[in-house]
């Protein structure tokens, strides 16, 4: 991407900027999105993290609450203080950030910005998805290309 693309949470007190090629972008099917989206999946988007930056103002953590998963204690998720909604994630073992595609800033038409470069590739964690999705994307039971390839 040559021009950073912006995500926010609801309310938008929390701001973001995303730059560079996704490292994966993809469906997430996994029972922790499934529980902290209250959704069946997400659209989940890796990137380097050095490529994911706060814009809004300083100091960042008065509009940011931090929540470290128990059962993966190197991943720290942040949502906003005011609208509750989760806006990215640190991986402290592999140094990645993700957000999901649903922050990301949309179009006059709704549409998510950079589409071309942050569509999902494949469906993630397939094993525990909580319904069936036929949109031609490939399935996994863990990561894309790392694990065993369902469908």
């Amino acid at each position: 991407m040559s021009t950073p693309l912006k995500g926010s949470c609801f309310c938008k007190s929390v701001t973001y900027a995303v730059s560079g090629a996704p490292v994966l972008s993809a469906f997430c099917h996994c029972t922790q999105c499934q529980r902290l989206a209250a959704s069946p999946f997400v659209h989940t988007i890796h990137f380097e993290g050095s490529a994911v930056v706060w814009t809004h103002s300083e100091p960042h953590d008065n509009r940011l609450d931090t929540f470290v998963v128990p059962t993966k204690p190197w991943k720290t998720r942040y949502r906003c203080k005011n609208c509750g909604v989760c806006v990215a994630s640190r991986n402290s073992k592999t140094g990645s950030c993700s957000v999901w595609g649903a922050a990301l800033e949309r179009d006059e038409n709704g549409k998510i910005k950079a589409w071309d470069v942050v569509k999902p590739t494949a469906h993630i964690f397939y094993g525990t998805r909580m319904l069936e999705v036929n949109d031609g994307l490939g399935k996994w039971e863990g990561y894309e290309g790392k694990s065993t390839k369902v469908t």
